[in-house]
């Protein structure tokens, strides 16, 4: 990694999904970036592990190919309520399964080849002065860039820092992970619903099954212990006991995430520019969140390009031109996410729906619509 000088066009601060896809387009176009990520690469990561075939045409202009690195192709979604009630339904675009520890890394070495510095540090503070951004390091000092992406995740020190308004909120839910082998049809993604939370179920690279859920913490902390959880609230979904019982674990203890937060953030924080859940986190109920983080690289570095290559393109015109396209594309879809969270929250109200569904099965892709976009245009 090359950091011989301090001085860089863009800094990223967070190196997950929107971090790295940020660093590929914006190094394709031979600009000096320097992308902080605290962790090291390969690392697992609490999360759902499908993606919305909306962002293949983006990954393909940032020459990163899924499928050859085992990529599982999916087009078919089943969901069940707590009482154990189904349907099933196509995927009006269909997705793919790769697991995070994949597709990160895969992401990473492309950024490097690309040219990117990439730092493994933590980010004490940011300050904006004269037009100029200063990023103190924890380990390597400090750094000035022209522009800051904050792309660093659900929940950060910097969000503390920063003093942003829903760190004031309280964070009631918990994400939990595993990655475990055995049966299960390889096009589907599953959402299975249980009192308190839900969990998603599909394959990622080498036959290997994701299972990840969110549930309220106050629900949680009532048992000893995950296995105690599991046992006394998750397997009353039967569905998710056939499958908890019926496969072999692969990590030796599952992953964890707590204090995750669903309320509404700022696009431009400081003069910052949020991506990814930095920005807004849609519901895990839909599936989508990944492809956000995605889609909101590239509106990110098309419009930062602009700015740095055009004289009469002023800061605050970038900064309001990223909130209008970013509102414009993801607000909608996460107050559809809200809504439908808040209607599976309720066991009554989610029965009638999934028997409105089963009978009406046209509506089911009709909603799922609600919460992803079109195909990616380059």
């Amino acid at each position: 990694m090359n950091t011989n000088s301090s001085d860089f066009d863009i800094v990223i601060i967070g190196g997950g999904l929107a971090g790295l896809c940020n660093a590929i387009h914006l190094s394709k176009f031979d600009k000096k970036v320097l992308l902080i990520e605290k962790n090291s690469y390969p690392k697992h990561k609490v999360c759902g592990e499908y993606i919305s075939n909306e962002v293949l045409p983006y990954l393909k202009y940032l020459e990163v190919n899924p499928f050859n690195f085992g990529a599982v192709k999916i087009d078919e979604f089943q969901l069940s309520t707590t009482k154990n009630k189904i349907i099933s339904a196509k995927l009006p675009l269909g997705g793919f399964g790769i697991s995070r520890y994949q597709l990160d890394f895969i992401l990473s070495e492309k950024a490097k080849e690309n040219g990117v510095s990439i730092l493994q540090d933590s980010v004490l503070d940011v300050q904006f002065t004269n037009d100029v951004f200063t990023i103190e390091s924890k380990e390597n000092g400090v750094f000035n860039s022209k522009v800051c992406i904050g792309a660093f995740g659900k929940r950060s020190v910097l969000d503390v820092k920063m003093n942003r308004n829903f760190i004031q909120k309280k964070s009631p839910y918990l994400g939990v992970k595993i990655h475990v082998k055995g049966n299960f049809k390889e096009n589907q993604v599953a959402l299975h619903n249980f009192k308190g939370g839900y969990c998603g179920v599909s394959k990622v690279e080498n036959n290997t099954i994701n299972l990840c859920y969110i549930t309220a913490f106050s629900s949680f902390k009532k048992y000893k212990n995950i296995d105690d959880f599991q046992e006394n609230v998750l397997f009353k979904n039967h569905f998710l006991k056939e499958i908890f019982k019926n496969t072999k674990p692969v990590f030796e203890t599952p992953l964890t995430i707590s204090q995750i937060s669903f309320e509404t953030k700022k696009p431009v924080e400081n003069h910052l520019m949020m991506c990814g859940d930095a920005a807004g986190m849609i519901h895990p109920l839909c599936g989508n969140g990944m492809s956000m983080a995605i889609q909101s690289a590239q509106m990110a570095s098309k419009l930062i390009l602009n700015y740095l290559n055009a004289k009469n393109v002023t800061r605050k015109t970038l900064e309001n031109e990223y909130i209008r396209q970013w509102n414009k594309k993801f607000r909608f879809r996460l107050k559809v996410g809200h809504f439908i969270a808040f209607l599976f929250r309720k066991d009554k109200i989610a029965s009638i729906l999934l028997e409105i569904l089963k009978k009406l099965p046209f509506l089911l892709p009709i909603i799922i619509k609600f919460t992803h976009g079109k195909t990616m245009k380059i």
